[in-house]
């Protein structure tokens, strides 16, 4: 649904995505002290419901009125919370038309496609409606998952390099990589695909 050019909630053939309120706040400290969940994001993963909301949900929520930001994956069939989604301008040096993608689900959800279902929403949305020029997505080079959806989305591998971000996480020693893919890029997929 879209207001005065925010969008509030997009809908997916089986994800229902809406921005986020206080009462995520269980499922995003749980979410964020999962190890596994964050095992190529954070060494850190005390996560407290007081972090979550003094510092999480008030950026997350920061985006309100834009139509970008982050969402949180509802399940349809179930109401079942998933994950969140991320949709944003980068945080370090941000550049007019350049979108970062991002995804963190429930070790249950993950091997569903629902990170590429949700992630092709919000490309589709941002490259059709939002005046994107370009998607990028990062992770670490041992984080075969997250690229397989980035992959399945449509970006391509742009660039490997050695973020001093991921320092002390297992598998920092192969890189980091960039992937991207462009409104041309995405427009030429959408015709081969015959959409």
């Amino acid at each position: 649904m879209i207001h005065d050019g925010r969008v509030d909630t997009l809908d997916t053939e089986r994800l229902h995505l809406r921005r986020m309120t206080d009462d995520d706040a269980g499922h995003l400290e749980a979410l964020h002290s999962d190890p596994e969940v964050m095992r190529y994001l954070s060494a850190n993963i005390s996560e407290t419901r007081e972090h979550v909301l003094s510092e999480v949900l008030p950026f997350f929520r920061s985006f309100h009125g834009t139509p970008f930001g982050y969402w949180a994956a509802i399940e349809r069939s179930s109401g079942r919370w998933l994950g969140w989604f991320l949709f944003r301008p980068l945080r370090k040096d941000p550049v007019p038309g350049v979108i970062e993608l991002g995804y963190r689900l429930t070790r249950d959800a993950w091997g569903h496609g629902y990170a590429t279902e949700g992630s092709r929403e919000l490309v589709a949305r941002g490259f059709a409606e939002h005046g994107v020029q370009l998607v990028v997505a990062f992770t670490m080079v041992v984080n075969r998952g997250s690229r397989g959806v980035m992959e399945k989305v449509g970006l391509r591998l742009v660039e490997t390099w050695r973020d001093p971000d991921s320092a002390g996480l297992d598998g920092a020693e192969h890189g980091d990589v960039r992937y991207a893919l462009t409104r041309e890029q995405w427009a030429a997929q959408g015709a081969s695909d015959g959409s």
